[in-house]
């Protein structure tokens, strides 16, 4: 048999495989169809070419990365690495050495304002900036909140760029976010992409307060990354980056792509305070308390599970004004019961300075109702 013949042969099997191939196809159909009563349904199976296919893997690709590409090309020069120095304590064996700190921070304003982490500048007594072009300049703290743990800083020099800052009220879980900083203070504005975990969340900070509204990212987030923005993909600062969770009080295993963020609606009401007035104004009882929990009030007989135990009351303070005394135990303000849940601080924070509300209050076998009408306290 010649090359030829043997050519022609195999198209000629080749044509009766498709064909019976096809002619199984639609017999199945049409047995099917008679079934159930149908009329047959002609059935057309095609293929995307690899070549389309390729097309639109592409341009979904080129799509994702052009969207974070330029959120942070838009961003990138206003994130700055923040440097500052404690200075070092004087010990039996003579003066420590001073100790070297390091966080980030983003550029809000063309006065050369840096919204940065409370805890990455406390107890500094100098502090300077880094931009990203690698250049250094002094700055000095405008003001710093330990309880949001947001501070102010003002760089000297001239100003590269501002941050365009977003809403953060209407962030959704799953949408993409990218995290901008310093980690470690040495690889200055690493980019780490992510999602919204979560938003609201809250973190206990320590017994008596907790953290409210953050948001939760799985955005790399690392130490020197704290004060660095949360971005989302057009552009825009939606949150500051300030902890991580690896593991902790949530139990023994290490925990992984845990990083919270103040929400960026937060930290503009608190820097505004900060750079208007210097302090953040909260409201004031002036008293000092101990915070009462189940055990603690079950162990001593106590007359209530949760509450705050009055322990001192300061003279013409409003606490004095509204009637309690030393010994009272306060269990609600306002509509809020204070248990593990509605810790006091967080309570009280959120009044406002002037404003008047009840409490609750045992003393001894008695409850009564007294009124409060908050003075002002300011955290320098």
């Amino acid at each position: 048999m010649s090359a030829k013949q043997v050519l022609y042969a195999f198209v000629i099997i080749l044509v009766a495989a498709v064909s019976a191939i096809s002619g199984a196809v639609a017999s199945g159909v049409a047995i099917y169809s008679a079934l159930n009563d149908q009329e047959p349904t002609s059935v057309v199976v095609e293929a995307t070419p690899p070549a389309a296919q390729e097309i639109t893997n592409q341009v979904l690709n080129i799509s994702i990365d052009t969207a974070i590409t330029q959120a942070v090309e838009k961003v990138g020069p206003t994130v700055v690495t923040v440097v500052g120095i404690i200075p070092g304590q004087t010990t039996f064996f003579g003066r420590m050495p001073d100790s070297p700190v390091s966080g980030s921070g983003v550029i809000i304003s063309q006065e050369g304002h840096i919204i940065t982490n409370n805890h990455v500048i406390e107890d500094t007594t100098e502090v300077s900036i880094i931009l990203a072009d690698g250049t250094e300049h002094p700055a000095e703290i405008i003001g710093a909140d330990v309880f949001s743990d947001i501070a102010v800083l003002r760089m000297e020099g001239e100003v590269p760029a501002i941050a365009a800052l977003g809403n953060s009220d209407s962030l959704k879980p799953g949408e993409t976010v990218i995290a901008i900083g310093s980690p470690l203070g040495d690889f200055k504005n690493t980019v780490t992409v992510g999602v919204v975990s979560a938003t609201e969340r809250v973190l206990e900070v320590n017994q008596n307060y907790q953290m409210e509204g953050l948001i939760q990212t799985d955005a790399a987030i690392n130490q020197g990354n704290s004060g660095g923005p949360l971005v989302n993909l057009a552009g825009e600062v939606i949150g500051i980056n300030t902890l991580i969770v690896r593991g902790g009080n949530y139990g023994s295993a290490i925990a992984e792509g845990l990083g919270f963020a103040i929400p960026v609606n937060t930290v503009q009401a608190v820097a505004s305070q900060l750079i208007n007035n210097g302090y953040v104004s909260y409201p004031y009882m002036g008293i000092r308390w101990q915070w009462l929990t189940p055990q603690i009030t079950a162990r001593y007989n106590m007359p209530v599970e949760d509450g705050l135990y009055v322990s001192y009351v300061e003279s013409g303070s409003p606490a004095d004004q509204a009637g309690l005394i030393e010994g009272d135990i306060i269990t609600q303000m306002g509509e809020t019961i204070l248990d593990e849940e509605h810790p006091f601080i967080n309570i009280l924070y959120s009044y406002s300075p002037g404003e008047t509300t009840s409490l609750k209050v045992v003393r001894g076998e008695d409850t009564m109702d007294m009124e409060v009408t908050f003075g002002e306290y300011n955290i320098p």
